[in-house]
This record gives structure tokens, sequence and C-alpha cells, in this order.
């Protein structure tokens, strides 16, 4: 017998598999198209570890799947390969960002190889490269073209290890989600996207998402943050006047004091010439150090100064002291609000701290609020104290105060939207250029698209402290496009989630190099049938991506709003109770797994210890368990290898063994298939593939063999999108010439599962006594005879007398005596 040497079968089938491009994309529009999509890795120096080989199991089980079920199926895989982790590696090694990423792509597309994934590689590409990034700047000057690109001075958070700007999202409490180093606040200019503009298809059409967890699309809806209010103007005499945004137009005339950001753009004219001026200015720069999320904290100190300002209420005339503090941003809403300490929790605070005026004018409807000076009232009730509303209830005063507002001029309804728009500029190197000059006679001046791409210069100095862009005078010395006068090219690059909210698009047309893609093929495909990634991109990636998908429909280059019909997010791999890490020690390389054991056992094993959204506890003796697994199988089809070379065919009438093994047959091929194509549940697709060679080991040799060839040659194509290697090697030692992968999905037949004879509970009173087997299809009569008759009972029944039998067909009889 012929031992299993996985080393030898997977060099010599991916060999095979590479020469025969046997995974290049089929393209027969007459087939249903299947789009599966993992998640395009990020080519660190680390190379893969066992959270890349689930999701890249996964996604290959997937396509596979759907390839055997007659499907053309596009199954491609790229690399996210901008970013800073190759910069500050090139910084720390001496080596160019581009040669240090390009090495990295090129081990971790060979280690993707050695895992058997199905990847058509002639679609294979980096984000990094000029033919890639010469379409995300074509998409940025679209975006430019359609007033969705714009640039504007802003606060914004920096990184000072990274030296580089922070979307909001890329700040996770308070730190760099990079480096971790702590984020400060700093005005510059820089570049956004209009994403705000999308806010309220955003947030709608996740109803569409019927396929996406349910917690990713709450994460969604959460992070857009929709609120119903009102804007209030509040009059600053010979000011600006300052608005701000309430979602409780109803406690207006509660109003004692408003609030404005550290980082209000009106701050400084309030406190010119103010008594608290220069120790105002002082908080304003310690604020600038802080963290969003230390300055919310619930726990947090609330800290504040009068500014020396006031503002007229809208409805009273009353002046209005104005102040700043720390718990107001300038990210939320307007940067300022109205302090109403009777009926909100954090204002009361601060008022109380301050000795700040503090004015109820909502009541419960059937009393009073007992000690008011101590007390904030939040629930519903109904309004006094203020004006012509009073008596109303809450709900109906925040409509008529927001209507009096607009009939005044001084506010009225309004949506508000926790999202702010993309921040995209980037002050490091290994980024896609953003493709803009500045000329001083035309201003900012887009350069055109038949220039594209802008290439990153290579003649810069990395110093660790400067963008190494700006070092480069070859590059920022440019002409204008416009009036070939002398300009200056944007130093900037962009966010690299400006690569990965595309790529998708991409693969279905890798290879153009005049558009992005060409509609027609792009809508071939989209949308993604079957996404799978990590829930760690729930927002950022997939937000960015759901905002690009809309913009390129409403510019008429795809027909989908939508990119991705299904999301599975996978859980993580955990070791010793943690997240495989270097730091902590823990990390089990898949090279390590696949050298020892074999790439079909580390599939295997990490797609049966647990279900895909969970995490999966790191098990050797798991992975030892799944190798002697493969084993058997093995040993199965060797041991029946002259039954499987034979015309042996299963007979026309089969005996009680050959109905069982052919039922648990279909069984599983049912149950596989429901599995794999509704239910994303592998681990139990594999479980019931193990209880059928359980099945097929007790099969004795006297029965139907041809039910024993037709189960092994059904089970063999069942295994072999989990363990590719294996079975394609079993296929070719049955005598077959075409691929395994090629085959046909085998079909259960609904006859097969019907059982002959079914085994039913015997119970007395309650308690289980005897078990017996009796028709399927018998009647309760019928049954309870047949209970009756069995020697057992007739002996537990002697001297009893019977009350009652409940006969539950194909489950119980309960026999009620005493």
């Amino acid at each position: 017998m012929n031992a299993y040497q996985p080393r030898d079968i997977e060099t010599k089938w991916q060999q095979r598999w590479a020469e025969t491009q046997l995974y290049k994309t089929d393209e027969d529009p007459s087939k249903p198209k299947y789009y599966a999509l993992e998640q395009f890795p990020y080519p660190s120096g680390e190379g893969l570890h066992m959270g890349h080989t689930r999701v890249y199991s996964i996604g290959d089980v997937v396509a596979r799947f759907y390839r055997m079920n007659g499907y053309r199926v596009l199954h491609p895989m790229g690399a996210d390969a901008f970013g800073l982790p190759a910069e500050n590696a090139a910084i720390q090694r001496g080596v160019a960002p581009r040669d240090w990423t390009l090495k990295n792509m090129e081990r971790i597309r060979e280690e993707q190889k050695k895992v058997g994934a199905s990847y058509d590689w002639d679609r294979y590409f980096g984000s990094c490269t000029p033919d890639y990034y010469k379409f995300t700047q074509w998409l940025f000057l679209l975006f430019y073209e359609r007033g969705l690109a714009y640039r504007k001075q802003a606060m914004v958070n920096w990184c000072p290890t990274c030296s580089t700007v922070l979307a909001n999202e890329q700040v996770e409490d308070g730190k760099c989600w990079r480096c971790d180093a702590e984020v400060i606040k700093k005005e510059l200019e820089q570049w956004f996207l209009r994403i705000t503009d999308y806010a309220e298809r955003l947030l709608n059409d996740l109803d569409q998402l019927t396929e996406w967890p349910e917690r990713v699309v709450a994460m969604q809806r959460n992070w857009i943050g929709k609120s119903e209010g009102a804007h209030v103007t509040f009059v600053i005499p010979e000011l600006e006047d300052i608005t701000v945004f309430t979602t409780r137009p109803d406690t207006l005339y509660g109003v004692s004091y408003m609030v404005v950001a550290p980082e209000h753009p009106l701050l400084p004219q309030l406190i010119a010439g103010k008594e608290n001026e220069e120790v105002i200015q002082q908080f304003v720069t310690e604020m600038n150090k802080q963290s969003e999320m230390e300055r919310t904290a619930s726990d947090a100190d609330k800290i504040g100064y009068f500014t020396g300002s006031y503002a007229v209420h809208p409805l009273t005339g009353e002046q209005v002291p104005i102040w700043v503090a720390n718990y107001v941003l300038m990210d939320y809403g307007t940067g300022a609000v109205m302090g109403v300490p009777a009926h909100d929790e954090r204002d009361f605070q601060f008022a109380q701290k301050y000795s700040l005026p503090i004015r109820h004018v909502i009541k419960p409807v059937d009393g009073v609020i007992e000690n008011p000076d101590t007390t904030v009232y939040t629930d519903e009730g109904v309004l006094f104290e203020s004006g012509p509303f009073n008596g109303m209830l809450k709900q109906e005063a925040i409509t008529a105060i927001s209507l009096h507002l607009e009939e005044k001029g001084l506010g009225g309804k309004m949506t508000n939207y926790r999202l702010r728009d993309w921040l995209i500029s980037r002050q490091r190197y290994w980024g896609a250029p953003i493709p803009m000059v500045y000329c001083d006679d035309c201003g900012v001046v887009p350069v055109p698209k038949e220039e594209l791409p802008v290439q990153l210069p290579e003649d810069v100095v990395f110093t660790g402290k400067e963008n190494p862009i700006t070092t480069s005078r070859a590059f920022l010395e440019t002409s204008c496009p416009q009036c070939g006068g002398k300009a200056r090219r944007e130093t900037d690059t962009m966010d690299t989630f400006m690569d990965s909210s595309w790529y998708f698009f991409r693969f279905t047309d890798a290879a153009n190099d005049e558009l992005p893609f060409a509609p027609e093929k792009v809508n071939q495909w989209m949308q993604v049938d079957e996404y799978i990634g990590g829930i760690e991109h729930a927002i950022l990636h997939l937000l960015y991506s759901r905002f690009f998908t809309k913009v390129l429909y409403d510019a008429g280059m795809v027909n989908v709003s939508e990119p991705f019909k299904s999301l599975l997010t996978q859980g993580m791999v955990l070791k010793d109770g943690f997240k495989m890490s270097k730091s902590k020690g823990n990390v089990v390389s898949p090279l390590e797994i696949i050298d020892q054991y074999g790439a079909d056992t580390a599939r295997l094993f990490i797609l049966f210890a647990a279900p895909p959204d969970r995490d999966l506890d790191w098990n050797d003796s798991g992975v030892e368990g799944s190798y002697r697994f493969l084993g058997r199988v093995w040993r199965l089809f060797e041991q029946h290898h002259q039954l499987l070379q034979s015309e042996i065919q299963p007979a026309g009438s089969l005996d009680k063994d050959a109905k069982d093994l052919n039922r648990l047959l279909h069984q599983t091929i049912k149950k596989v298939t429901e599995d794999i194509k509704d239910r994303s549940q592998f681990n139990t697709a594999i479980s019931s593939m193990m209880e059928l060679v359980n099945g097929m080991y007790t099969y004795p040799e006297h029965a139907d063999q041809g039910i024993m060839k037709d189960a092994l040659q059904k089970l063999v194509i069942m295994l072999a999108p989990f363990v590719p290697h294996i079975t394609e090697e079993i296929w070719e030692q049955m005598g077959h010439t075409d691929s395994i992968h090629l085959q046909p999905w085998p079909n259960f037949n609904p006859d097969a599962l019907v059982q002959d004879e079914v085994e039913i509970v015997i119970q007395l009173n309650g308690k289980v006594k005897e078990r017996c087997t009796v028709p399927a299809k018998a009647s309760k009569e019928e049954i309870e005879t047949t209970v009756m008759d069995q020697p057992k009972v007739q002996g537990l029944l002697e001297g009893k007398t019977i009350r009652k039998v409940i006969v539950i067909p194909g489950r119980l009889v309960n026999i009620v005596a005493n």
C-alpha cells in the first residue's frame, strides 16, 4: 500500500495547475457568474500567518464549489501594497519602499500558491505599481470633476510618530491605528472627499445588505450616526452668528449658556481683548494635544472658560454667555452647543462646576420636579416656562419650535450625521501622489488624465521627520497644464484606503491600460457574490468601498450601487487565548504546518476547528487529527483501488446495508451542499464527510460493492474544494485524466433519504426502557401493536394496569401504567 506523502503530492499538483492554467477565469457568457473575493493582504515582511490561511481557505472552498456547480468563477488575488509599514521598514533597513514591497509581494504570492489557492494569477496586481495607481489618480480626478474632492484648511488628527495626518476612522481610542502613538490636533490644508454628500444613501442602502452580518450593518449605521433635530442661530452683535445643532429644540427656553469647541474658528474673535484671552489661548494649545476620546469620556473632568462674549437667545432676546470647553468637538455638529443643564447630564455637570443657572422647562405631565437644583430631567413631559409653547408635550414642541425658528429665519428642522468628510491627504512617501499642481496664475489645477500616472520620485531623502517627497526638487517643479507657466506639484499622497476602495472593480478588467475598467466587463461580474475578510474592516474599508461604488454608479461606470452582495467576516486565530502576534511569541506560521503535515492538513484543520465567523483556538492535536483523517481517506481509496478500476454498478435492488450506506451518502451530499451554499458552515460540512468515511469503513465486504464504489467517487469530489491536492491525486489514481476540480458537483437523491424502517424509543412512565425498529410508514395502531409484542415490554407490564399509551410516530411510545 502506498503511503500518503503530502509534500510530493502538493508540489506535483501545484506545478500541474500552473502549467495547464487550470484556474484561469472562464469567460463563457452562457454560464451563470460567481465572483468570490478575499480581502487582499498587505505585503509586510512577516509573510502569511494562520489568519491569512483561514480567509484564503474559506474563499477557495467557495470558488471551487461554484466552479464545480457550473458557474464561471472570478477568483482573483492582489496586494494592498502602499502604506506606512513599508516606508518605515525602508527607513529602518536603508532600502527603497518599492524594492521592499515588491520582494514581499512575491514571497506572499509563493506562500499563497503553497496553500493551494485557485487564483487566476493573470489578474494579479499590487496597488503600488504605476499601472494601478495611475487609475487611483484617474478616479481622484473623477471625484474632483464631480465636485466631490476639495481642499481646505482644517484641524486634523496628526500622528507625531508617523508624521502624517489620520482620518477620524484611523484614530482608535485616541491613538494612531498603525503605531499606537497619541494623536494630536494640528491645522493643515488638506484634501477631502465629500462622503457626507452620500450619507443618507449610505445609510438607507444598508437595508439592501440582507446577506451581511447584522453586527457589521449596525457598526456602519452607528458610524454614519444620523440624528434628527434642528439648527438654531444665536446672533452675536458685531460678529458672525453661531449656529448649533440640537436634537432637543423643545428645551430651547432652558438655555443658560453656550459652549464652543477649542478649535472653533470664531473663538479668536470672541476672546480678543477679553480678560481670559491668554488663559484660553493656552487652554486651546493643551486641547490640541488631547485625543477626542480623552476629552469626551464620561468620567473626564469638564473644563471650560468664559470667553467674555455673549450671544442673543433667538426666542427670548436674553444675553447668553459664551464659554469654551473641552467636551465640545469641532467634528460633531457645528462645533458649538447650547447649554441646557436642567435636561442634559453633561451640561448639568458643567453648570454645577461653574455655578451657571439651571432652568427647568419640561416637567412630568402629572407632577412637578422635586429638588430642581440637583435634578436632571430627561424623560417625556410637558413644557412650562416656555412662552407660547407652554403645555405642549415634548414631541409636539420639537416640531412647533423648529417651525417657529424657521419662520423667524433663525433655524429650522435639520438632519445631522456623525460621519465627516473623508480626509485623504497623507504627508508620507509610499502612497499614490495626488495629481494636482499649484500655479500662481491659475491656482489649483488638475493634471490631465492623459498625463497620468504622476509617478513617485526616486530621488528622495527619508529623514523620518518630513514628507520625503518634498526633498525631490525634480518632482516639485513642474509646468502648469493650463498656462504652461511655472507650477509646483502637490506633495501629499493619498490615504491607502483609496487604493482598496476600488480594487474589486479592477480585477474584472486588470489588463486595461486606457481606463480603470471597461463598463461592459465590470458589469459582467459585479457585485462581488461573496466577500471574505476580517471584522476589523467593518467600518473603514467597507464604508469607503460603498462610497466609491455609489460615485461610480452615478458616473455611469457601473450598474451596481453596492459592491458586495454577501459578506463573511471570519474570526481571529488565537493561541493560548491571544491573537497570534510576534510580540506575544505565539505565532504559528502556515509554512511550518505545510512543511510538516501538508497544505491540505492546514486547510482542513482551519476550516474544521470552528465556524468561520467565530474565533479559532489553535490546537496542535487538532492539526494532527486532521492529518490522521486524511490518512484514513487515503487508505480507504488504496484499499478499494481494484473496485474503483472495475465496471461494477449498484444493484437494482439494494439490501439493508447498501440502503443504509446509500442513504448516508445522499444525506452527506445534501448536508455539504447546503452548508457551503446556504450557511457557510464549513466545519459541519467536514464533520458530515467524516461520518460518511466512518460508515464506509464499517460497510461489510459482502454488501453491494456498486454502492461502495459510488460513495467513494462522490466522496472524493465533495472533499475536493476543501483538500484539493490529495483529492486530485486520488482522482488520477482512479484512472481519470481530467482534473477533479472540473467535475460536476454531485446531486442528492431525495428518494434515497427515505427510510424503510426507523428506530423508536419505548418509555414506561416517561423513562426509557427499550428500543425497537418499526416500518417508517407504520400507523399509530401498528406501532403500538409492535411495541406491545416486545418480550421485554410484556415483562415490564406484568402485574400493572395500562392507563394510557402515547405514540409519536418515528420517535417514541410512552406507556403510562401503575
